[in-house]
């Protein structure tokens, strides 16, 4: 199976505190979801709010984002799937497109 990182955007700053109950709990049970649908998440981790980051651009340390942005990373995971097609069934029906969006890529390796 090929893995792919899932990136999960949701409205910036993304603090899972703002996040609607229906919608935490949906995610929940995502990873179940997931494998009833034959693909397997590797490992997923939530990001605290877009307003923790630090950023830096060359000898440059900022406080907040790299870029202001509408949406922002929420969290990622990696999910094995069998192939684009999969990975893309499975995606589409994460939490993450309710308010937000979800981003596939092939890990390299």
């Amino acid at each position: 199976m090929t893995q792919y990182a899932i990136l999960l955007y949701a409205p910036a700053p993304a603090d899972v505190a703002d996040m609607p109950a229906e919608e935490m709990e949906a995610h929940m049970r995502h990873s179940d979801e997931v494998e009833a649908l034959g693909g397997h998440i590797v490992s997923g981790y939530a990001l605290h709010s877009s307003a923790m980051a630090t950023s830096v651009r060359g000898d440059t340390v900022t406080d907040g984002p790299f870029i202001e942005a509408k949406e922002v990373i929420a969290g990622f995971y990696i999910l094995e799937a069998r192939d684009l097609d999969h990975a893309l069934e499975i995606s589409r029906r994460n939490p993450a497109t309710w308010r937000g969006g979800v981003e596939i890529r092939p890990l390299l390796g």
